[in-house]
């Protein structure tokens, strides 16, 4: 008896210290929370799991893109970009990586940030011969302007968002305004998105810029138009994506990369913690569905964390250990 008493205290000293081992491995580590929502959560999504399943001691920092990703690559902090679009600013991520910076774990976003034009399903379903944009240009009646009903509107991005400027340069590239279109601007975000709302709220027609993952295309079903010629690179540098370039041709609207960067110096200490960042990837539909329940109560980063970590066991589990998903369990 004394002997099982002996070993089961040992076996719980080595236990013990290959615990504090862990925690003392991973230690310190900032994420960054970008200011929009998928970022935001996926950040304090990241701060729970390190800290309550990998013993981590976890921040969140709060940055934007662009500079986040550069004091990564210029001063080695912060320590994780959850969200990283890495097509908004190609130079410094291909320069950090090549460098050894920084570290792409891969994509956080499995099907890539999706910009386009979209139309609601209800207006889908019913004409079933609209697949693409030039189908969909085909019918002004189909999507009334506000101000003159007598032509068709593509709402576009208010000013200043790059989606807007290339949404301006297919608006000219198809010849839409000889088809009968005007390109409206909605002033604000807050704009796009209540003209978007007030029009699937009243059964109308809308068409217009817009992108996932976003909280309104969780909670309304839209679907995003084709495109009517295969993606050309170069001519979307040259011109696609320039808003003064004067004769923009069809093109496709390419799939941003949003992965999750880490630095180097984080990645060599971080051990089983860059298993969790390298299998830790979710779909627009489930992050469309998370931001509608946050829009809806108000939820901050932190709830909507709780809450997909409750009731999505079945996604999250996938991304670590038993013994990892036991603690995160245990902690909520």
């Amino acid at each position: 008896m004394r002997h099982l008493l002996t070993t089961s205290a040992l076996a719980i000293g080595l236990a013990a210290t290959a615990s504090a081992a862990s925690a003392q491995e991973c230690g310190d580590v900032t994420i960054a929370s970008m200011n929009w929502q998928s970022a935001e959560v996926l950040a304090n999504l990241d701060a729970f799991i390190l800290e309550h399943g990998f013993g981590c001691d976890a921040e969140i920092t709060i940055g934007d893109t662009v500079p986040t990703i550069t004091s990564m690559v210029e001063k080695g902090e912060p320590d994780v970009a959850p969200e990283g679009w890495v097509d908004l600013l190609p130079e410094i991520v291909q320069g950090g990586i090549a460098d050894g910076k920084i570290v792409s774990t891969g994509a956080s976003l499995a099907d890539g940030g999706d910009q386009g034009w979209w139309i609601p399903k209800y207006v889908a379903d019913a004409n079933p011969e609209i697949k693409t944009i030039a189908d969909a240009l085909a019918h002004p009646e189909l999507f009334p302007d506000a101000e003159d009903p007598g032509k068709g509107a593509v709402v576009n991005g208010p000013q200043g968002w790059g989606g807007a400027n290339v949404t301006g340069q297919f608006f000219r590239a198809y010849g839409a305004a000889d088809k009968g279109f005007v390109l409206v601007d909605p002033g604000s975000a807050a704009g796009l998105d209540g003209s978007l709302a007030k029009a699937y709220e009243r059964g109308e027609g809308w068409m217009g810029y817009y992108w996932a993952p976003t909280s309104l295309l969780g909670k309304y079903e839209m679907v995003k138009l084709g495109f009517d010629a295969p993606l050309d690179e170069a001519e979307w540098k040259r011109c696609n994506s320039v808003p003064d370039c004067p004769d923009p041709k069809l093109n496709t609207w390419p799939v941003d990369r949003v992965e999750t960067l880490v630095t180097t110096g984080f990645a060599e200490r971080a051990g089983p913690v860059m298993d969790y960042f390298k299998a830790r990837r979710w779909d627009n539909a489930t992050v469309n569905k998370l931001l509608a329940w946050m829009t809806d109560n108000q939820a901050t980063g932190e709830d909507g964390a709780l809450h997909f970590l409750n009731e999505s066991p079945d996604v999250w589990t996938q991304w670590v250990s038993p013994e990892v998903a036991e603690k995160v369990k245990a902690a909520l």
